[in-house]
């Protein structure tokens, strides 16, 4: 049985890579919003792995299921030697630090889904974004992810609860210069409703708005079994580390 697991803001490219490749996989989803906190993030996988092998979250359906906790009981608990996970995410900050299940994962060995959706190639580049450049990739403006970590932060975290506004800027895009869209070849990068949206985001931080070449690549490897150096193939029992990931 294979699952895939999707952080929300890869959906839409998980959703493209299956229908390109001819799969159709399960998708269970994890919101974005828990990439603020690694440790949160890391629970919420966990739980998650347990959730399918429990049959808590139930799989095998077109929908894809949300990660929530509020799944109704499936008819049957998969057997761990017989699942295989399919990870649409990155090592996202220590998410996947020091953490091991009894299933087979296979996951980017990149640092987030960013430089997922760098990869034109198939060389292993655990990490293809510039210094200094945000990115946009998704296909609806009102999505655009970039500055979500105001935010999501904000609100996630107590650390940032009594800073001002202007305070979180600085704190997080004070070293930012340039904002890049991603031209993945799904999203409608050049369309002037687009492009026009994505300058109101770059204004926000008084960065330079520019393009970076993407592609759809490496979720079309995933979903197909293509896994080659750009992969962490983790079988039952090993404990993923960093070193898995960047070499």
């Amino acid at each position: 049985m294979t699952v895939i697991l999707c952080c929300s803001s890869l959906l839409e490219y998980v959703n493209a890579a299956q229908k390109a490749m001819g799969t159709h996989w399960p998708v269970v989803v994890v919101d974005r919003s828990h990439h603020v906190e690694p440790a949160e993030m890391k629970q919420v996988i966990k739980e998650t792995i347990d959730g399918i092998l429990s049959g808590r979250i139930p799989v095998g359906t077109d929908a894809p299921a949300e990660a929530d906790g509020t799944a109704e009981t499936a008819s049957g608990k998969p057997d761990p030697a017989d699942l295989m996970v399919l990870v649409a995410m990155g090592f996202c900050g220590g998410s996947w630090d020091h953490i091991s299940f009894p299933c087979r994962v296979v996951i980017p060995r990149t640092d987030d889904c960013i430089s997922i959706l760098l990869a034109t190639d198939d060389l292993y580049v655990p990490n293809r974004k510039e210094a200094g450049h945000l990115y946009l990739y998704e296909s609806d403006p009102k999505d655009f992810s970039a500055l979500h970590l105001l935010r999501d932060g904000g609100a996630a975290d107590e650390t940032y609860r009594g800073m001002s506004a202007e305070d979180l800027f600085r704190y997080w895009f004070g070293n930012y210069r340039n904002m890049d869209i991603i031209d993945t070849g799904l999203n409608p990068c050049y369309e002037v409703s687009y492009v026009e949206a994505a300058q109101k985001e770059a204004d926000k931080i008084n960065a330079d708005l520019g393009y970076a070449q993407g592609s759809n690549r490496m979720m079309e490897k995933l979903v197909s079994g293509r896994w080659d150096d750009q992969f962490l193939v983790a079988e039952p029992g090993h404990v993923i580390r960093h070193s898995d990931f960047f070499d």
